[in-house]
């Protein structure tokens, strides 16, 4: 914890992006590291666990993480959530809360309230379309020989 603390604060000494930082550790070692790039990249995805999650999964040539562990300054906002279970990583180690990062201007709660809303009422607007003709997608996908199962 104390090398991804230190991350974040060099990235923000550096200018490089936001106070967040998170290490992907295997068996003791350090696997990946990432720090918040969502300015620097022009990516609003680029947040320090998903950053570092998607170099762990290129080290190990995998995308599951199951016998990894995430050591991040910061607990994991809800769309990193989502990249952490489908990496499926063994344990999450976090400094700050959500409520200290909403303190420094890093607030998510709208989007926390917003995942309990069903589509129609949320803030942005959700409309379903075409869904009988999407499903040949998944039609194709269930018969097909290729697919990889994750």
């Amino acid at each position: 914890m104390e090398r991804a603390i230190a991350l974040s604060i060099e990235n923000v000494r550096s200018g490089s992006g936001g106070p967040f930082a998170a290490l992907i550790v295997r068996d003791g070692s350090i696997l990946a590291s990432g720090t918040n790039r969502v300015t620097t990249m022009l990516d609003p995805t680029a947040h320090a666990e998903v950053v570092a999650i998607r170099a762990a999964c290129q080290a190990v040539l995998s995308i599951q993480l199951s016998d990894c562990e995430m050591y991040t300054t910061c607990e994991p906002c809800p769309m990193c959530m989502g990249a952490i279970y489908w990496a499926r990583l063994a344990r999450v180690y976090y400094a700050n809360t959500r409520d200290d990062a909403a303190q420094a201007g890093f607030d998510d709660s709208l989007i926390y309230a917003q995942l309990v809303l069903s589509p129609g009422d949320r803030t942005i607007s959700m409309v379903q379309l075409m869904r009988e003709q999407a499903q040949e997608a998944f039609r194709e996908w269930e018969k097909s020989p290729l697919k990889v199962r994750y």
